[in-house]
C-alpha cells in the first residue's frame, strides 16, 4: 500500500523501491546522496506545486543516506521577518561545533543567533561561517541538510544559506531546498533545479486506487483523477474527504479555484469534525514556528488544553507529537492557522507569549504579542520598535522593515504611524526589497500627511527607482523631490540634492531633463542648514562647485570632503547612502590611498547593515581599487561575488567590475564581447557613466594589443564628458597614449591639456606621475626621458602597480627607438615581468614583442600551458604560497578550508608538486603572461 509520502514497498509488482512515478528524480537524488558519499557536495532546488510530493522527495533522500547525519527545517510563514530563524533551526544541533570555527566566524553566527552581543555581522561573514560549520559537521562522512518550504524561510536565512549553496564543493553535504513554485524564483536563481510534475497517468491511477477503500464508479474515478492531475496529495486525499454518496454517484460540481485551494478545503473539512479542543491544540500548533513540544504544551496549558486534547488529531494522522512538532502536510498546517476565527488565534498568539521566555526569546515573544492584539496597542508598538533595534544590531535590516512595518499597523496615533511607516519603507530600500517598500509606501500615502511627510515619500520613491535600475528615470524626480524639502527640512532637502548629483553622474550624457550642471546649480541656490555642517554637506558643497564651476575649484573642497568621510563615528545613513559617492571623488583627484580606504569601508558598512540595494556597488568600485593596485587576482574573486550579490538582490547593475577586469587582463575575445553587450545595455537604460567605461575599458584594450586607432575612437569617447567622475580621467590618458602611437598628436595635445588641469590641481604622486608620463609622449630628446624618469619615480611611490608598469613600457619603447637598446632592455623586462605576474595579457604581449625587438626572446608560455591551472585554482595557489593556512585561504574566497584543501589537492597533481613550500617555484612557470 501507499504511504502518504508516496512510498512503494518492494514486491513482485512493484520492484521498484522508491517513489512511485517518480523513478527519474529519485535516481537523480540518490546520485547526489552517493557523489556526496564519495567527497562532492551537491544541491539542488526541488520545485512544485503544494502536494506535489516535495516532502516526500525529501523523506527520500534522508532514507537514501543510512549512516549520515541528517538535519531538517521547514520554512514557516508566520516567521518570515525574523532574522536568521530558519539558519538558527539548521544549525542548531551543530552549534558545539562553533568552538571549532576560526574566530571572526563563530563571532558572526553567535551574534546572529542571539547567543551574544556585538558588532552588526557582515553577512557574508555570517554565510561562511555556515559554510563552514556544515562542512565541519561533515567530517570525513556525510551531511544531508533538508529545507522543506523554503519560500518560507527568513530573507537573512534564505540569504545565507544560498550563499552556502554556491559554494559547497568539496564538504561532503548535500543540500535540497523544496520550494513552491510562483514563489520568488529569483532568490534560488542560478542553482540546479528539480521540477515535480503530476504523475504519469499509470502511477496517478494506481496510487488513486491505493487510497480508496472500496468500489468506485468507474466514471467517479476518471473524474478524481481528472481533477488530481496527478496530484499525489490530491490522489491521496480527494477520496477521504468525498462522502460515501459522493463516491457512489459523483461528487458536487467543483467549486471555482486552483487544485491547491480545493485541497485545502478538504483539510478543513477533516479539520471539522475533531472535537473543538483538538482543533485548538492544531491552531497553537500551527502558530508555534519552532516545533517545539515544550512550549507548545506550556502555551496549551494556558488556554486549559491538556495532552488528551492531541489524541483525536494524532489518531487522524494530521500530527505528530514526539521530539518535534511535524503535521501531515504544510496545508494541514496552514489550514489549521488560516481558518481559524481570528479571536481564536489572538487568544493562541497570546498564550504562546506568555510561555515564551521574554530574556531567552524577546523577539518571537514580542512577534505573538503583536498577533495577539485586538486593536492599536502602542505598548505592543513600541516593543516591535525595539525589537526593530535588535535586529540591525544582528545586521537584519529586512527583520527591522518587517517589525517596524507591523509596529505601524498597532500604532494608534495616525501621524506615528506614518512616520513608523516611512522608516521602514527607509530600511526595505537599504535592504533591497524594493517591491515591498513600494508596497508599504503606497499603504503610506493613503493616510493622513503632512507636506513634510508627502516630500520624503516622493524622496523614497525616487530612491527605489535609482537603486533598482541606475538609469537616468529617477534624476528628475530626485531633483524635484530635493526643491519640494527646502522649506520643509532643509537637512533633508541637502541629502536629496546629494542623490539627485549622484543620480546625475550615473545618468551623465544621457541624463533626460536637467543634467549635472543644473543638479549642482539648484544644490548651491539651496537654503544651508542652520546646524553644524555634516559630512554629507561638505561633499554636496564639493561636488557641486566641481559640476558648476571647475576642477581647480572644487578640488580643496572634495579633498576635505573625502577627509571627513575617511572618519570614524559614521552613521549607517552616511555610510550606505552617501559612501559611495565620497569614494568615487577620492579617484577623481587620483588619491588612490584615501580611494582604497574609503572602498574598504563602504564594503565593510554595506555588509555588516545587509544593505542589498549597495553592496553590488560597493563590490564594483573595490575591484577598481584592486585592479590598479594590479591585485587581479582579488578582483577576480570580487566579480564572482558580485555574480551571487547580483543574483540576491533585487536590484539591476551593469557588469562594471568584470568590464574592468577583462580590459586589464587584455584577452580581446572575451573581453569584446563583454564591453559591446554592456555598451548596448547601458545605453538602453540610459546610464551615461556606463558609455563612458565601456569606452574606456575598449581604450585600454586596444593599447594593450597595439590597436591605437581603435584605441583613439573610443578613448575620445570616453573623455568626452568630464561630469562623469574618475572614468573621464582615465580616458584622457588612453587617449593620449593611443593619439600619439597613432600619429595624432594634436590630439594627444589637446587631451594633454585638459588632463594636467586636472593633475596638477590634484598634486598627488598618482596624478602627477601619470601627467608626467602622458606629457613625456609628446616630446622628443631630454624633455621626453627626464618626464618618464619623473613619472616612474612618482609612480613608484603609490599603489597603482599598473601604472608604473606601463610607464616603464612606454619608457622602454621610447628608449628602442632611441637605438638604447641595453637601457630599453631593462625597462621592458621588468615591465614584461611587472605585467605577467599581474596577469595583465595584453601588455605583457605588447611588451614581449618590444623586447623581441631589442634582441631579447623572453619565455612566451604555450597555451598548454597556460590552461593547466583554472583562475580559481591559481588564485588559491598564490595565496597559498604566500603562506596563508586554508582557512585563511577559505575565509577571503568565500569557500570553506575542506575545498580548498580539494583544489591544492589539484593544484599539487598540476604542477608535479607534492608539498606547499614548492608552490612559489613552481607558479614561476605557470603565471600567465
Amino acid at each position: 500500500m501507499e504511504s502518504l509520502g508516496g512510498h512503494v514497498a518492494p514486491g513482485p509488482s512493484s520492484p521498484w523501491p522508491g517513489l512511485r512515478g517518480r523513478r527519474t528524480e529519485c535516481e537523480t537524488l540518490a546520485g547526489l546522496v552517493q557523489a556526496a558519499r564519495s567527497g562532492r557536495s551537491a544541491v539542488v532546488v526541488v520545485l512544485g506545486e503544494p502536494g506535489i510530493g516535495k516532502t516526500a522527495i525529501l523523506d527520500f533522500v534522508a532514507e537514501s543516506a543510512p549512516g549520515a547525519q541528517t538535519l531538517r527545517v521547514s520554512g514557516v510563514e508566520s516567521q518570515m521577518e525574523l532574522a536568521f530563524a530558519g539558519l538558527h533551526q539548521l544549525c542548531g544541533p551543530l552549534l558545539d561545533g562553533l568552538e571549532r570555527l576560526p574566530l571572526p566566524q563563530a563571532n558572526a553566527l553567535s551574534i546572529a543567533f542571539g547567543l551574544r552581543s556585538g558588532n552588526p555581522p557582515d553577512r557574508f561573514l555570517i554565510g561562511l561561517a555556515a559554510l563552514t560549520l556544515l562542512s565541519e559537521a561533515a567530517g570525513d562522512g556525510t551531511l544531508v541538510c533538508l529545507v522543506d518550504d523554503a519560500q518560507w524561510l527568513d530573507q537573512a536565512s534564505a540569504e545565507a544559506l544560498t550563499f552556502v549553496a554556491r559554494r559547497l564543493v568539496a564538504e561532503a553535504v548535500v543540500l535540497v531546498f523544496a520550494v513552491r513554485t510562483g514563489q520568488d524564483p529569483q532568490k534560488w536563481a542560478g542553482l540546479p533545479y528539480l521540477t515535480l510534475r503530476g504523475l504519469p497517468e499509470e502511477d496517478a491511477e494506481a496510487l488513486l486506487d491505493s487510497a480508496l477503500t472500496g468500489p468506485v464508479d468507474d466514471r467517479v474515478r476518471r473524474r478524481i483523477l481528472a481533477e488530481a492531475h496527478g496530484n499525489p496529495l490530491a490522489l491521496l486525499e480527494l477520496p477521504r474527504w468525498w462522502t460515501t454518496a459522493e463516491l457512489t454517484f459523483g461528487p458536487q460540481p467543483a467549486q471555482p479555484g486552483t487544485l491547491t485551494r480545493r485541497m485545502e478545503e478538504g483539510f478543513r473539512r477533516e479539520l471539522e469534525t475533531l472535537p473543538g479542543q483538538s482543533r485548538r491544540l492544531l491552531l497553537t500548533a500551527a502558530a508555534e514556528p519552532l516545533g517545539d513540544v515544550g512550549l507548545l504544551w506550556r502555551a496549551a496549558a494556558r488556554i486549559g488544553l491538556g495532552v488528551d486534547d492531541a489524541v483525536p488529531a494524532q489518531k487522524a494522522g494530521l500530527i505528530e507529537l514526539q521530539d518535534t512538532v511535524r503535521f501531515r502536510h504544510p496545508l494541514v498546517r496552514s489550514v489549521a492557522y488560516g481558518f481559524a476565527a481570528t479571536p481564536e488565534r489572538q487568544a493562541v498568539h497570546r498564550a504562546l507569549a506568555d510561555a515564551t521566555d521574554p530574556d531567552l526569546d524577546p523577539d518571537r515573544r514580542a512577534w505573538h504579542l503583536a498577533h495577539a492584539a485586538t486593536g492599536p496597542d502602542e505598548a505592543v508598538a513600541a516593543e516591535l520598535e525595539h525589537c526593530a533595534g535588535r535586529a540591525l544590531a544582528q545586521g537584519g535590516l529586512a527583520a527591522a522593515a518587517a517589525f517596524l512595518e507591523h509596529a505601524a499597523l498597532l500604532t494608534p496615533e495616525a501621524a506615528d504611524r506614518t512616520e513608523r511607516q516611512l522608516s521602514a519603507v527607509e530600511l526595505m530600500l537599504h535592504a533591497g526589497t524594493f517591491e515591498a517598500a513600494l508596497n508599504l509606501l503606497a499603504v503610506a500615502e493613503h493616510g493622513p500627511l503632512g507636506d513634510l511627510q508627502r516630500a520624503r515619500i516622493d524622496v523614497l520613491r525616487a530612491q527605489i527607482g535609482f537603486a533598482s535600475r541606475r538609469g537616468n528615470e529617477a534624476l528628475p524626480r530626485l531633483l524635484a523631490a530635493a526643491q519640494r524639502l527646502e522649506p520643509l527640512a532643509a537637512e533633508r532637502a541637502l541629502d536629496s540634492y546629494l542623490d539627485a548629483l549622484t543620480a546625475a553622474l550615473f545618468a551623465g550624457r544621457l541624463a533626460s531633463g536637467p543634467g549635472p550642471a543644473e543638479v549642482a546649480q539648484a544644490a548651491r541656490n539651496a537654503p544651508s542648514s542652520t546646524a553644524r555642517l555634516r559630512r554629507g554637506d561638505l561633499l554636496l558643497h564639493g561636488v557641486a562647485v566641481l559640476f558648476a564651476e571647475n576642477y581647480p575649484a572644487a578640488a580643496p573642497l572634495l579633498r576635505r570632503a573625502t577627509e571627513v568621510f575617511d572618519s570614524d563615528h559614521l552613521s549607517l545613513e552616511e555610510g550606505v547612502r552617501f559612501m559611495w559617492l565620497a569614494a568615487v571623488v577620492a579617484s577623481d583627484l587620483w588619491d588612490e590611498r584615501a580611494w582604497d580606504r574609503l572602498t574598504r569601508r563602504h564594503l565593510r558598512i554595506v555588509r555588516e547593515a545587509g544593505a542589498l540595494s549597495a553592496l553590488p556597488l560597493a563590490l564594483n568600485t573595490r575591484v577598481y581599487v584592486d585592479l590598479f593596485a594590479g591585485e587581479l587576482s582579488a578582483a577576480g574573486g570580487l566579480v564572482e561575488e558580485i555574480r551571487a550579490v547580483t543574483e540576491a538582490a533585487e536590484t539591476s547593475l551593469s557588469p562594471y567590475a568584470a568590464i574592468g577586469l577583462a580590459a586589464f587582463r587584455g584577452r580581446e575575445d572575451p573581453a569584446a564581447a563583454l564591453i559591446a553587450a554592456s555598451l548596448r545595455d547601458v545605453t538602453a537604460r540610459g546610464e551615461g557613466i556606463g558609455v563612458s567605461l565601456t569606452n574606456w575599458a575598449r581604450a585600454m584594450l586596444c593599447n594593450g594589443l597595439g590597436r591605437y586607432p581603435e584605441a583613439m575612437a573610443a578613448g575620445r569617447e570616453a573623455a568626452a564628458f568630464p561630469a562623469e567622475l574618475g572614468v573621464s580621467n582615465w580616458g584622457l590618458v588612453e587617449l593620449i597614449e593611443a593619439a600619439v602611437r597613432a600619429g595624432d598628436r594634436t590630439t594627444a595635445a589637446t587631451a594633454f591639456e585638459q588632463l594636467s588641469e586636472m593633475t596638477q590641481a590634484s598634486g598627488t604622486d598618482w596624478a602627477l606621475g601619470v601627467a608626467a608620463r602622458s606629457e613625456a609622449q609628446l616630446y622628443d630628446g631630454t624633455p621626453a626621458e627626464d618626464r618618464y624618469r619623473e613619472a616612474i619615480d612618482r609612480l613608484e611611490r603609490t599603489a597603482v602597480r599598473t601604472e608604473v608598469a606601463r610607464a616603464r613600457l612606454l619608457y622602454g619603447e621610447w628608449l628602442r627607438r632611441d637605438n638604447r637598446r641595453v637601457e630599453s632592455r631593462l625597462q621592458l623586462r621588468v615591465a614584461h615581468d611587472a605585467f605577467t605576474a599581474m596577469g595583465m595579457a595584453g601588455f605583457a604581449e605588447r611588451a614581449r614583442h618590444e623586447l623581441a625587438a631589442t634582441g631579447e626572446t623572453p619565455r612566451k608560455r604555450t597555451a598548454a600551458t597556460q590552461l593547466d591551472l583554472t583562475a580559481q585554482e591559481l588564485h588559491i595557489a598564490r595565496l597559498a604560497a604566500q603562506g596563508l593556512s586554508n582557512p585563511e585561504i577559505g575565509a577571503e574566497l568565500f569557500i570553506s578550508p575542506r575545498t580548498v584543501e580539494w583544489h591544492l589537492r589539484k593544484v599539487f597533481a598540476k604542477l608535479g608538486i607534492n608539498a606547499r613550500r614548492h608552490l612559489r617555484d613552481a607558479l614561476k612557470t605557470t603565471e600567465p603572461v
